[in-house]
C-alpha cells in the first residue's frame, strides 16, 4: 500500500488547524458560554457556503448529467468527510426512490470505519483507487473526493484514478488553494475559519461540507425529474408512515381527497408522480406513465401534453 507523507509543518498552514483567538479560555467558559461562542462561529458557514456557490452550482450541473447518462454520484473521503458522503449517499434511496447503487459513499478504511476510526487507511495514495475499480468507475459517473483539509493521501489518490479514468471530478475542501482542489476538475472550498476546537473539522467545516453535499445531491435529483414543485414525488413507500406520506403528496399536488389518492396510488403501482399526472391530467395510470416515460419523468413536462 503506497502512502503519502505530508510536512507535519504544511498542517500549520491550513486554516482548518489554526487557534480560533475567540476561543482561548474554552475551557473556563460556562455550558452557556461556550454554547453562544459556538452558535456564534456557526454563523460564518453559510456565509462561506455562499461565496462558492457558483462551483457548487457547476458540481450540481456535472451530478445532473452523470445521472441522466446513466451515470453515477461517487462521494469519497476519510474520517468526517468520508462519513458524511456516505450519509448523503445512503439518504438518496428512500428521498428520491434510486437504487443504492446511484449515489454511492467510500469511507477509507471501508464500512467498519464510519463508526470507529480504521488508523492509517487516509494515508493510502492506492486505497480509494482500488476501491473505485471495485465499483467498476466509468467516465460517465461522477467522482466527488472529500476533505476537510483538502490534504488526504486517499482523496488525493481517488481524484487522480477518477481522472485518469475520464471522470469529470469535484474536490471538496474548507481550505482555499487545497490539494485536493488541484489536483480536480473543480475544486469547492468553503473556507469557515478556525474552529472552535482547534483543529475538529467535524464542526464549521463538516457542517459546511454536508450543507454543500445536500446542495449537489438536491440539485442533480431535482433536475432529474425527482421532485414536482418542491414534492418529493418518487419518495419510496417502505414502511406506514411513508405511504401516508405518498398520499399526502398526491393529495397537496391535486387538491384530492385522502380517498381519491390512494386509489391513484393502487393504480398507479405505488407511484406518486404517476397518481399526480393521471388526476390532474383525467387519464389513466397507464397514460400518465407513458407521459412520465416520454418526458424522462418529470411531472411538470408531462402535464403540458394533456
Amino acid at each position: 500500500m503506497e502512502t503519502g507523507d505530508v510536512p507535519a509543518i504544511d498542517l500549520d498552514k491550513l486554516a482548518t488547524e489554526a487557534r480560533n483567538p475567540r476561543t482561548m479560555h474554552l475551557d473556563e467558559m460556562s455550558p452557556r458560554e461556550l454554547v453562544e461562542v459556538m452558535n456564534s462561529e456557526d454563523t460564518k458557514v453559510a456565509g462561506a457556503v455562499h461565496e462558492v456557490l457558483d462551483d457548487v452550482a457547476v458540481a450540481v450541473e456535472w451530478a445532473r448529467d452523470a445521472l441522466q447518462a446513466g451515470g453515477r454520484i461517487v462521494y469519497f473521503g476519510a474520517g468526517t468527510s468520508g462519513r458524511l458522503g456516505v450519509l448523503d449517499a445512503v439518504e438518496c434511496p428512500p428521498t428520491f426512490g434510486v437504487s443504492p447503487d446511484v449515489v454511492v459513499g467510500l469511507i477509507a478504511g471501508g464500512e467498519k470505519a464510519f463508526v470507529r476510526a480504521v488508523e492509517g487507511a487516509e494515508d493510502s495514495l492506492t486505497l480509494c483507487a482500488e476501491e473505485l475499480d471495485a465499483l467498476h468507475l466509468e467516465p460517465r459517473d461522477l467522482a466527488v473526493g472529500i476533505a476537510a483539509s483538502g490534504r488526504t493521501p486517499y482523496v488525493i489518490g481517488g481524484l487522480k484514478h477518477a481522472h485518469e479514468l475520464g471522470c469529470r471530478t469535484v474536490a471538496i475542501a474548507c481550505n482555499k488553494g487545497s490539494d485536493i482542489g488541484k489536483v480536480a476538475d473543480l475544486a469547492i472550498e468553503p473556507c469557515c475559519g478556525p474552529e472552535v476546537l482547534t483543529g475538529s473539522t467535524r464542526l464549521k467545516a463538516g457542517t459546511a461540507q454536508k450543507m454543500v453535499l445536500n446542495m449537489i445531491s438536491t440539485g442533480a435529483m431535482v433536475g432529474c425529474g425527482k421532485a414536482y414543485e418542491n414534492l418529493m414525488v418518487d419518495v419510496q413507500q417502505s414502511n406506514e408512515k411513508l405511504e401516508v406520506r405518498a398520499q399526502n403528496i398526491v393529495m397537496t399536488a391535486t387538491g384530492c381527497e385522502r380517498a381519491e389518492a390512494g386509489r391513484a396510488l393502487a393504480e398507479a403501482k405505488g407511484s406518486a408522480k404517476c397518481a399526480i399526472v393521471a388526476i390532474l391530467a383525467d387519464v389513466t395510470a397507464d397514460e400518465a406513465k407513458c407521459r412520465l416515460d416520454a418526458t424522462g419523468g418529470k411531472v411538470r413536462q408531462a402535464l403540458k401534453g394533456s
